[in-house]
């Protein structure tokens, strides 16, 4: 009888040794397998049209004379990251209310502003609903970048914790800018930068300067190379080249700090750098359903 039981009792420390090694190595093939999954589906970057921004007062973008007396015609672009973690959405357009309506122009009359098409028809056609998405972040948060936030209410807002504080300010409750994230209850508040999905491929950058926590975008696209979207901290080409600083900046000395960072950052990554406001960079990357992966 004690023989027996010896005998058992080796028995059933081989299977639970046998079991425990089989365990890890199933665990081990299952993180593989969602490793090579993930790799293999990519990273997906869809470009959304948020509407159009015609600058009667181009001066209003330099802290001179600089372009007195010009105008411009911006893009207003947001956009769907998609990830085999979740989707984040970048930045939100101009405002909904705009759709269908004419053409708008600001009391100062520096801005008239124009949107054709709202964010969940552009959806539809990637066959998505705000409800789809995991998180929505925006560079800032002006109204020409947060208009149809109000529409992704059941998303966690990942938002510099001073831009939160700024835009829930007493005063900044009582203008335009507030209105659209007022529903975004669902908050992750950050301090400097954020890896969204843990791996390196999406990253939140804080650039702080245009508003007190104002960030950009960094991408690894699988097939696309790496790609940094500048939120406001750049609006064209010839404000990158020369530094310019627009006159509504909440701190220049900030802002240069935050172009310093962005362009030793985009060096060292050998990112390719998209002014999101541009009609250039805008009309380079490729809109809905196509997308970079």
């Amino acid at each position: 009888m004690k023989k027996l039981i010896i005998l058992l009792a080796i028995t059933l420390t081989f299977s639970s040794c046998k079991d425990f090694k089989e365990g890890v190595k199933d665990g081990y093939n299952d993180a593989q397998k969602e490793a090579e999954a993930s790799k293999k589906e990519g990273i997906k970057l869809y470009t959304l049209d948020g509407g159009t921004v015609i600058v009667n007062m181009l001066e209003v973008f330099s802290q001179d004379t600089t372009y007195t007396g010009q105008t411009k015609i911006f893009a207003d672009a947001f956009y769907i990251i998609e990830h085999p973690k979740g989707r984040l959405l970048w930045d939100g357009g101009l405002a909904e209310g705009l759709v269908g309506q004419e053409p708008f122009t600001t009391p100062n009359g520096a801005f008239t502003v124009s949107r054709k098409d709202s964010v969940v028809s552009q959806l539809a056609e990637l066959k998505l609903t705000p409800e789809d998405f995991d998180y929505i972040s925006v560079s800032h948060t002006h109204f020409d970048h947060t208009g149809s936030a109000s529409k992704f209410a059941k998303s966690t807002w990942l938002v510099q914790e001073a831009e939160y504080d700024f835009i829930t300010s007493e005063e900044q409750k009582k203008g335009d800018n507030y209105p659209p994230i007022a529903v975004l209850t669902k908050i992750q508040k950050l301090n400097g930068d954020h890896d969204v999905f843990g791996d390196g491929t999406v990253v939140i950058k804080s650039m702080p300067g245009h508003t007190p926590g104002h960030q950009v975008l960094f991408l690894k696209l699988e097939n696309a190379g790496n790609i940094l979207l500048t939120g406001d901290l750049y609006h064209f080409q010839e404000n990158r080249d020369s530094r310019g600083v627009p006159s509504f900046n909440f701190d220049v000395e900030m802002t240069l700090k935050s172009m310093d960072a962005f362009e030793a950052f985009a060096k060292e990554n050998n990112a390719d750098v998209y002014i999101q406001h541009s009609k250039d960079d805008f009309n380079r990357l490729p809109k809905y359903p196509k997308y970079l992966d």
